[in-house]
């Protein structure tokens, strides 16, 4: 009995990384947004990205629940749920950074909401503002400009601490080489939840000047 039940087990966890691979092959194949490496050290990169188009919305809650929130708004755009006409075809990743806050607002963060997050999709390329559906409310379009950014990749569950552990080693790097820091950081999430931990692909980006 005992090994009947093993032998159940280890047939669904086989099944389970199977379906995990095939949700990894067949992520590779979404559209991600093009970019021009300028300097490589092991996890680490500096990267030059065109503008790029993006569909955004702001939400409130701590960093995950307002990631989830902000993904069902978007979802829900790209996927013609919330509005007239055609799916947009999904791309990668998922970006996520705060929101700026104005410098003339009281800076005050209730460590019960966490904050405002804004969560974005990037647009496919063949795509314009003018092309693009009109969005519902609760999301806009956005374009933004060409930039260089500092970027750490790493694997796993991207839960709060495992980000801010990257995100600590990517500004100790941009510091060593002096790479100033040129705005907030970003979030990019490559994967889907069906995605096995160790196969997820996760980037912190900071904005820099790569020094010439």
């Amino acid at each position: 009995m005992v090994n009947a039940f093993g032998k159940v087990i280890v047939g669904i966890g086989a099944v389970s990384l199977a379906a995990g691979l095939g949700y990894v092959l067949y992520e590779r194949n979404i559209e991600q947004p093009r970019y021009r490496r300028i300097l490589k050290d092991g996890d680490f990169e500096v990267r030059q990205y065109p503008s790029l188009l993006v569909a955004e919305a702001v939400t409130t809650g701590s960093r995950e629940q307002a990631l989830n929130a902000g993904f069902r708004e978007l979802a829900g755009y790209i996927f013609a749920k919330s509005r007239a006409g055609a799916k947009i075809p999904m791309t990668a990743p998922v970006i996520q950074e705060r929101e700026k806050i104005p410098m003339t607002a009281p800076v005050i963060q209730d460590r019960a909401d966490g904050g405002r997050w804004r969560t974005q999709f990037v647009m496919p390329a063949r795509y314009t503002r003018a092309t693009l559906p009109e969005p519902p409310p609760g999301v806009r379009i956005v374009e933004m400009p060409a930039r260089e950014m500092a970027v750490v990749r790493f694997s796993g569950r991207a839960d709060d601490a495992s980000v801010g552990d990257h995100q600590s080693q990517l500004e100790r790097w941009m510091k060593a080489r002096k790479m100033p820091i040129t705005g907030p950081p970003e979030y990019a999430f490559y994967n889907s939840p069906f995605i096995p931990a160790f196969l997820r692909r996760n980037e912190i980006l900071i904005p820099t000047r790569h020094p010439s």
